[in-house]
């Protein structure tokens, strides 16, 4: 068997919520609220990190670092990031891009005196959006959303406004990497084979959705290891049960199965689309 299923941990956050999602035991009343949890691979250091987001008020605004930044400060990788998004309260939105091109300085300005808020590009979303946000894009997640994230694996976020939270901020390696444009889709979904849709290729990784029903063997590229992460319905992966709120790793060949209502995402490191995946 080479599959096998990640670790959970649960991350508090100021603007996270006590009502989680089916599939996770909800925040103890009167603790403290949970933001994320994460699936890890434990005692090993992967490409990719999956989580789950519960929100319920903004988060900071902010951006990450590419690869070559990050490595000038230590880190393995810097950080791209895809968004699901499984549930929307009505209004929900999320920030990616400037609503116009702005300098540094310009960012820089806008962050201290608060006016970045209005300043970066506030979309609505709901449920079934997704994302692909690079490097350098400047960001947000609003409140009243429930989605999964797949992001580069290193915890590396500059803050560059938090609304007035007493959090530390990041000014000068924020406006460093960061790219004020407005935001353009990186990459336009499409069907690979029926059931199966890219949702993102690369550069970092490639994000594909699939549902409905079927069996055969997920062959993973040659260094380039599989995440799976069921969003609904059922199925099996080398005999053991697939279900959502679950995350599991293959690195080898798998015997996989998806049962009536499957509906899971597929995650792999690197670019190029693997055409022979699954079958």
């Amino acid at each position: 068997m080479t599959a096998r299923r990640l670790t959970t941990k649960r991350v508090e956050k100021p603007w996270g919520r006590h009502d989680l999602w089916p599939g996770f035991e909800d925040a103890a009343p009167g603790g403290d609220p949970i933001g994320e949890i994460w699936f890890e691979d434990q005692g090993a250091d992967p490409e990719l990190l999956v989580k789950y987001l519960f929100t319920s008020e903004k988060l900071s605004i902010q951006v990450h670092p590419d690869d070559a930044a990050a490595r000038a400060r230590g880190y393995e990788r810097g950080k791209d990031e895809a968004w699901l998004i499984l549930a929307a309260e009505p209004h929900a939105t999320i920030a990616i891009g400037t609503l116009a091109p702005m300098t540094r300085e310009e960012l820089r300005a806008s962050a201290l005196d608060g006016t970045i808020e209005d300043k970066v590009d506030w979309k609505a979303v709901k449920a079934n959006d997704v994302y692909y946000s690079p490097a350098g894009t400047v960001h947000a997640i609003g409140p009243g959303l429930t989605l999964i994230e797949v992001q580069q694996n290193v915890d590396l976020t500059y803050r560059l406004y938090d609304y007035g939270r007493p959090r530390e901020l990041h000014l000068d390696d924020g406006i460093a990497v960061s790219n004020p444009v407005p935001f353009v889709a990186p990459h336009v979904a499409r069907e690979i084979a029926p059931g199966r849709t890219m949702l993102a290729d690369g550069p970092a990784f490639v994000m594909e959705r699939w549902t409905g029903t079927g069996s055969g063997t997920l062959r993973p590229a040659e260094g380039r290891p599989v995440w799976l992460i069921p969003v609904a319905g059922g199925g099996t992966i080398d005999g053991e049960p697939l279900e959502a709120g679950g995350v599991w790793l293959t690195e080898g060949d798998s015997e996989l199965t998806l049962a009536d209502g499957g509906d899971m995402l597929v995650a792999y490191p690197g670019e190029g689309v693997v055409e022979s995946l699954w079958g």
